[in-house]
């Protein structure tokens, strides 16, 4: 039995009744044609089950069909934490029915920017959403660059595309609700103070406290990990035992919180008063369910593939986009 040749441009281009250009112009989307020649080459690709040669795609459309968002995290981290998966489905979500695919990939921090730098320059994909940065030293780099990147969160270096939330006025909220059930001696765990996320969760905390002529000095730095949370949380609530309620700026770390609130004797909310950051689904599967502020992951990634897409395009997105974060009051608090 003769081997099967697999059909060409040529062929498509002949079964369409177009020239070859056409042809090729609609399958690599590099210039617009009419929708009747459009929609004949569309049906003669389908018909002969014509697939474009990917390395000759890219030669004239210089794209290789692939974005990658860019995580410097550990393996651990990113698949322990909900917020990860939940990040990574919404970039799917903007490039569905793109044919772009999304890769995945992680770089520990300890490991500096230069392998997550390298790759990101390389021509293994066409642009990158960034999340769960640390620092700014990536950002400086990839600022020099004309390659497209967008992040999720402030990157802190001006002209770079992002979409986030307001972490300092959602801080201020939880912090607000904690003072509003008569909580008198309020402390917080925080984010790492090397991200964005972090450093803003807690000047919304103290905003709010000092607005309510209290102090806002009873602070323990976490890592938005579940022991990093306990531990933080376990120093803040055995130093300072007339703590009677706490803002966790993560639900990872709200969940690991209850858990040294329980080591010491003390229940939510009974005796301590609890909100954390997230709604994520630990929020809902602690026992007691987190009283929480809304931080939409799907929504905060898919966003960026969209904006990441308008860079693809050729048009510059608005920037910083920046999403609402509403309280959701659950038995913690």
């Amino acid at each position: 039995m003769s081997e099967r040749i697999a059909p060409t441009l040529d062929d498509v281009a002949r079964a369409a009744g177009v020239s070859r250009a056409t042809a090729s112009r609609v399958i690599n989307g590099v210039v617009p044609v009419s929708r009747p020649a459009a929609d004949a080459v569309r049906k003669a690709v389908t018909m002969l089950g014509y697939r474009p040669n990917v390395a000759a795609r890219a030669l004239v459309t210089r794209r290789v069909g692939a974005v990658v968002v860019l995580v410097p995290e550990t393996e651990d981290r990113v698949f322990s934490d909900p917020f990860f998966p939940r990040a990574y489905h919404g970039a799917l979500e903007a490039f569905h029915h793109t044919g772009i695919h999304v890769l995945l990939s992680m770089s520990h921090p300890q490991d500096g920017v230069g392998p997550m730098l390298a790759f990101f320059l390389s021509d293994a994909t066409d642009g990158a959403i960034v999340i769960s940065h640390h620092g700014q030293d990536f950002a400086r780099s990839v600022a020099a660059s004309s390659r497209p990147v967008v992040f999720v969160g402030n990157p802190g270096v001006p002209g770079l595309a992002y979409v986030d939330v307001d972490h300092v006025h959602s801080a201020a909220t939880a912090t607000r609700h904690l003072l509003s059930r008569g909580a008198t001696v309020i402390g917080t765990v925080t984010g790492p103070m090397d991200m964005t996320a972090g450093v803003e969760r807690l000047r919304g905390f103290r905003q709010a406290m000092a607005q309510a002529g209290r102090s806002g000095h009873l602070v323990a730095e976490g890592d938005f990990t579940f022991a990093g949370g306990e531990a933080a949380a376990f120093d803040l609530l055995s130093h300072h035992p007339q703590i009677d309620a706490l803002f966790v700026a993560s639900d990872l770390m709200a969940s690991g919180a209850i858990r040294a609130a329980e080591r010491l004797g003390r229940r939510v909310p009974d005796d301590l008063l609890l909100v954390g950051f997230d709604d994520s689904l630990i929020a809902t599967q602690c026992i007691p369910q987190l009283t929480t502020m809304e931080n939409r992951p799907d929504v905060l990634a898919r966003t960026a593939g969209q904006m990441l897409l308008e860079k693809l395009n050729g048009r510059e997105p608005e920037s910083p986009v920046i999403l609402p974060s509403g309280l959701i009051i659950r038995e913690s608090a």
